[in-house]
């Protein structure tokens, strides 16, 4: 059966390589390797099995970033920690576990393990006693060395899932680096949380390598809701349709940050504009409520309007479908 939330993205990373780093008890072979793989299918994806001793790890890491000099680098949970540590590359850190020795100490995880996922050498158990959370305690001291280095604040963001009940470092991450982002999901990515919340960080890094610019869409949002106050029809979908071709960004006279966190997500992050001159912004199209232009006033604005509920776009699947026309442009 045809999954309803993955979607193929040919163009975008294409020709690149992407450096994936597995959890704890995780392998090469978890299902963000598959989604990698079928998302971004003219990249390369590159996985390797951890070693248990995290310097062992680590070294293993560094070998393959100076052999492979990947284009970006994903980590999750403990992977995450190490990705932070991965400097001189953009790197995205999901739900990172930088206090991954108390992590497994308060959630049972010492003593004998099983591995989630196969491995190549075969192994399916390992054994974490008080010496090894000793090493993982010594590897995450080593975590933010290089935070304050030239470039660094814009290489690397973090994710984290409003819904982890395991790891929670978005304040110690916060205390270093500046660009972090709450997502809806929970410690492991599925689905719909990697396509909704981790892609579009990946388009923010390729459109950033490749100085890609794309038309601009301003969006009202005043547009966004229903009488309720809730998203009005197909709004959402719309979003996650306009932003592969278009960079979006959401226009209101006060913060609608909390809103647009809960209903948007990551698309909205670092994306809203607040403002009462909206004849101020330059961009390529506008979106917004009939009567907002503020004709009676002389007001004209520097994109070209799409006035929402009038009769050529009543609806959000009518401006789905004339943006979907228009292909990009």
């Amino acid at each position: 059966m045809e999954n309803p939330y993955v979607k193929q993205f040919p163009d975008l990373m294409a020709g690149k390589k992407m450096l994936y780093v597995h959890g704890f008890a995780s392998s090469a072979q978890s299902g963000t390797v598959a989604r990698l793989r079928t998302v971004f299918p003219n990249a390369t994806v590159i996985a390797k099995d951890l070693p248990i001793h995290p310097e062992e790890a680590l070294s293993l890491l560094y070998k393959v970033c100076e052999e492979e000099k990947p284009d970006i680098i994903i980590g999750t949970s403990m992977g995450g920690m190490y990705t932070e540590q991965l400097y001189g590359f953009d790197r995205i850190c999901v739900n990172p576990a930088f206090k991954i020795a108390d992590t497994m100490q308060e959630h049972g995880m010492t003593g004998k393990q099983q591995f989630q996922n196969p491995r190549q050498d075969g192994v399916q158990e390992f054994y974490v006693d008080k010496p090894l959370v000793k090493e993982y305690q010594a590897a995450t001291e080593k975590n933010f060395a290089h935070a304050t280095d030239e470039g660094e604040q814009q290489r690397v963001f973090a994710l984290f899932g409003d819904k982890d009940d395991l790891v929670h470092t978005r304040d110690l991450y916060c205390s270093h680096y500046t660009q972090d982002i709450p997502f809806h999901g929970e410690h492991r990515m599925n689905d719909q949380s990697f396509m909704h919340s981790v892609v579009p960080v990946i388009r923010w890094i390729d459109d950033r390598q490749e100085k890609r610019e794309r038309p601009v869409i301003y969006i009202g949002v005043e547009t966004m809701k229903d009488s309720y106050g809730k998203p009005a029809s197909s709004v959402q979908k719309a979003v996650r349709i306009l932003i592969e071709k278009y960079q979006v960004f959401f226009v209101a006279e006060t913060s609608e940050d909390a809103w647009l966190t809960e209903y948007i997500g990551v698309p909205a992050w670092h994306h809203q504009i607040t403002t009462h001159r909206r004849d101020l912004l330059y961009g390529d199209y506008f979106v917004q409520g009939q009567g907002a232009r503020g004709k009676e006033q002389g007001v004209e604005l520097m994109a070209t309007p799409i006035e929402f509920g009038s009769d050529t776009f009543k609806t959000w699947e009518d401006i789905i479908e004339y943006f979907s026309r228009l292909g990009g442009q």
